[in-house]
């Protein structure tokens, strides 16, 4: 196995550039999961392929406004902070002054050790937020800095969204639209850096008719960081660092796992972050060595999937496509098989589907189960 294997040819006027107009409107290729047998369908025709039963497991994590223009305190030049994830400081955590992760920019003029000191104005002009860098991340990857937040008003999260912007992936361009579609209309906490683009197709009422149809919606929280979108560097995947992120697996999704399998009924993850955090909380120690999903209440997993990894929770995945040479590649290809996914891929590619983090959708799934067989 080569990384080279999850490489594909990507067309740049391909890579959608803004959501599609109606959520559930966008086109949804159908893949036998055995088989690789496709089938085009928009979106919401997902309802056909429900049956009562079914548990769809959905990462309810939002986005944080974590990208930070501002220009460095006594020069005024430019100058950008991205937050990647809260850290551990030296003062204790406040609602005004609280230590993170962070890439910043420009990194030779940004050093720990230099009192650099980043500011971040609000609409009106004042500084509403600094930046402190104060250190090297640890076990950083690409030079993440430990930086000092704190703000004169009354809380960092005011702070945040007086002054920050929600990041988009680097191949979304020039974006100038709402903010808002690169949410998912059920996000809760805000505590990732990217959006768990699988679940940005579902609306309020395509979720209603989902759970008329007999399934259960359900929730895990998994905090997705900028890694999602890297690429392998190395040659032979099983050589790659995966990156370290927090999940949550509440009790009650737990449960409902439970009950889907004693039922007969399907798991059904939305987006690649829902597998990793269910796959992440299955016990094979759990009831007395047969193995089981526990509860987990953020804990971390550098989970990764490749072709030949099994699945324990998870029997269907509604997700994106993914940027070639992926973790994420590798892990859908695991799902099904490499030449499934890869001919998939060639047949979205050829009838013009749109990719990538706005663009349209796969359901991978058995044949036969729901009223849509192929």
């Amino acid at each position: 196995m080569k990384t080279s294997d999850f490489d594909y040819d990507l067309p740049a006027e391909l890579i959608a550039q803004e959501p599609a107009s109606v959520r559930d409107g966008c086109r949804l290729l159908v893949m036998d999961r055995a088989t690789g047998a496709l089938q085009d369908r928009i979106f919401r025709d997902i309802v056909d392929y429900v049956r009562p039963g079914d548990v769809f497991v959905a990462n309810e994590t939002r986005v944080l406004p974590a990208r930070l223009l501002g220009a460095k305190r006594g020069t005024e030049g430019a100058a950008e902070v991205f937050l990647l994830r809260e850290a551990a400081g030296p003062e204790p955590r406040t609602n005004r002054v609280a230590f993170w992760e962070a890439l910043v920019r420009p990194g030779k003029r940004l050093k720990p050790g230099s009192g650099a000191v980043v500011d971040f104005r609000d609409a009106a002009g004042a500084v509403a937020l600094s930046a402190e860098v104060v250190d090297w991340a640890p076990h950083g990857q690409k030079g993440e800095r430990i930086v000092r937040l704190s703000t004169t008003l009354p809380s960092l999260d005011e702070a945040l969204h007086a002054v920050g912007h929600t990041p988009l992936p680097p191949y979304i361009h020039d974006y100038a639209g709402d903010e808002e579609l690169y949410q998912t209309v059920y996000s809760r906490r805000e505590s990732s850096a990217a959006a768990p683009t699988a679940g940005l197709h579902f609306t309020p009422q395509l979720i209603d008719r989902i759970q008329e149809a007999g399934a259960v919606w359900e929730t895990v929280e998994l905090e997705v960081g900028l890694d999602t979108f890297r690429v392998v560097d190395e040659d032979d995947p099983t050589e790659h660092a995966m990156h370290t992120e927090y999940y949550t697996v509440p009790e009650r999704t737990v449960a409902a796992v439970r009950r889907a399998k004693e039922s007969g009924g399907r798991v059904i993850a939305v987006g690649t972050t829902s597998v990793r955090s269910l796959e992440s909380a299955w016990d094979p120690t759990a009831d007395n060595g047969a193995g089981a999903l526990v509860a987990c209440d953020r804990a971390a997993t550098s989970l990764y999937l490749l072709p030949g990894s099994a699945f324990h929770v998870v029997d269907a995945l509604v997700t994106n496509f993914h940027v070639p040479r992926s973790t994420l590649m590798m892990l859908v290809s695991a799902f099904s098989t490499r030449e499934n996914v890869m001919n998939a891929y060639a047949h979205a590619i050829a009838e013009r589907y749109r990719m990538l983090s706005f663009g349209d959708a796969m359901f991978i799934c058995s044949s036969g189960n729901g009223r849509a067989p192929f």
